[in-house]
């Protein structure tokens, strides 16, 4: 664990030299936790290396980065190789065989709201690869998903300082409810979907 804590530490150092940067590449390649690499520009914030609207632009375009090249590893590699090499950016196999379920579920409108749920928001891009999904409506989806995820870590971070190390303990409380209002937009979601394809077989 020594060993993983210096290899965090080494590249979260790397993030506050680059300012802004760091924080889009820092989640491009997601070796760290989206909520840890927010988090700590939240944190350069507070320490006024980076201004915060610089940390949500950039924390939002790293974040759809990283969601559309496992968008493109589903469309052209398939589940075989996330499987296999998953793991480096933080996919297991539970989360692939969860996601998939939903997917199939839910269909291309579960993008958005999948990304607030525990286990199958990580791994949510894959099946829509997979399934070669419209990569506009995708990107969108996966945008305004992003964007009030980014803002509430980089806040946290913001709000914490130089105790952002401790988001894991403060961000539940918080993450909670925006994962009750993406299960209420989901129940929406399917309610519509039901109700169009009823009236649409009835014609």
């Amino acid at each position: 664990m020594e060993f993983v804590h210096q290899i965090v530490t080494t590249l979260l150092h790397w993030v506050q030299q680059l300012g802004e940067w760091g924080i889009m590449l820092g989640l491009m390649i997601e070796i760290i936790p989206s909520e840890i690499v927010l988090a700590y520009g939240g944190f350069l914030v507070s320490i006024q290396e980076i201004t915060f609207v610089e940390a949500v632009i950039f924390g939002v375009i790293g974040g759809v980065i990283a969601q559309l090249f496992v968008y493109w590893i589903g469309r052209y590699g398939g589940r075989p190789v996330l499987e296999r090499y998953g793991k480096y950016i933080l996919i297991q196999p539970h989360h692939i065989a969860k996601s998939e379920e939903w997917f199939q579920k839910y269909g291309t409108g579960v993008i958005f709201t999948a990304r607030f749920v525990p286990v199958v928001r990580h791994a949510i891009s894959i099946p829509a690869g997979i399934s070669k999904m419209n990569v506009w409506r995708f990107t969108l989806l996966t945008t305004l998903a992003v964007i009030p995820w980014t803002i509430l870590f980089v806040y946290l971070g913001f709000v914490l300082g130089d105790k952002w190390e401790q988001i894991d303990d403060v961000a539940g409380k918080w993450v909670k409810p925006f994962i009750l209002v993406a299960l209420a937009l989901l129940i929406v979601y399917v309610v519509i979907k039901y109700t169009y394809s009823k009236k649409k077989a009835g014609k």
